[in-house]
């Protein structure tokens, strides 16, 4: 089956997709995106995704091109195009074609383009052991609150935990934790479930947003304040959470064991509970 795309309200073959050398997407990076992970033909926390859309458009005075119910229709559309029972939509939203230049156009009309993929989840072996990880300093820009196309920094960040064959790679600023270059961390000292406040310095993310809500269920206090290297290093548990890895144990840190180097028991409580929240949300999506 040929793979469809949606560009500026059209559908077509991925490879005759096209846009032109002059959207702004191209030359600036200007614009912002939404992974959507989808579970039996079913996005999960639509509207969760939709409204941090809206926040990273506003962040860039881009206005939004779609309304919620547009957005909706359009997301269950492409999903019905494509064969999967469980899939990643990829969407975009650029400032659109106009003269290079880095003031904002006046009159641009923005790009819109939404694909879909097959959503790969973490391995069981991955669940069942954990992964490895390594740090590096946060050197990119100070608006990681903006879910923006610009993702050269963590582009360079997630090669080089790919080059150290790591899972990730957690980031450090000025001592203190932020997040890694494609998902959130979490950290388990004491039995708390800790993670850094939601700020300017860390994408705020649909999936770590569940785990939250799944372990104060679950009778897990949680505390949300900033935390220092010490404290990462420490950890008795260290975790990372993304649409497409779910919530995944980090057993290993710069080739150092996280505690004992297996995944913990507060994981194995979220991660059940996380995977009977997903059996729900199939359950009622038949």
């Amino acid at each position: 089956m040929t793979e469809t795309v949606y560009l500026n309200g059209e559908f077509m073959p991925l490879a005759e997709a096209r846009v032109p050398v002059l959207d702004r997407g191209f030359i600036f990076g200007d614009g912002v995106y939404e992974v959507i992970p989808v579970y039996s033909r079913q996005p999960f926390r639509l509207a969760g995704h939709l409204a941090r859309l809206q926040r990273s458009l506003d962040a860039i005075k881009l206005a939004n091109p779609m309304t919620d119910p547009e957005w909706g229709r359009l997301i269950h559309d492409i999903v019905a195009r494509h064969p999967g029972e469980d899939q990643s939509i990829y969407f975009q939203v650029t400032r659109g074609v106009a003269k290079r230049d880095h003031a904002f156009p006046a009159d641009a009309k923005p790009t819109v383009f939404m694909m879909s993929s097959p959503l790969v989840t973490p391995a069981q072996e991955q669940v069942e052991n954990g992964v490895p990880c390594i740090t590096a300093p946060d050197f990119r820009w100070l608006k990681c609150d903006v879910k923006s196309i610009s993702l050269l920094g963590n582009c360079l960040l997630r090669q080089a935990a790919a080059e150290a064959g790591a899972a990730e790679i957690v980031l450090l600023r000025d001592g203190h934790l932020t997040e890694a270059s494609a998902s959130n961390v979490f950290v388990v000292k004491d039995g708390k479930l800790l993670s850094p406040p939601k700020d300017h310095l860390i994408l705020p993310g649909i999936t770590h947003d569940v785990v939250l809500e799944l372990a104060g269920a679950c009778g897990i206090p949680v505390e949300l304040r900033p935390i220092p290297e010490r404290e990462v290093r420490s950890a008795d548990e260290l975790w990372i959470t993304s649409s497409t890895k779910e919530v995944l144990a980090v057993v290993s840190l710069d080739g150092k064991p996280v505690a004992s180097g297996r995944p913990g028991e507060v994981f194995r409580t979220v991660h059940r509970a996380f995977q009977e929240f997903k059996r729900r949300v199939m359950r009622v999506a038949a």
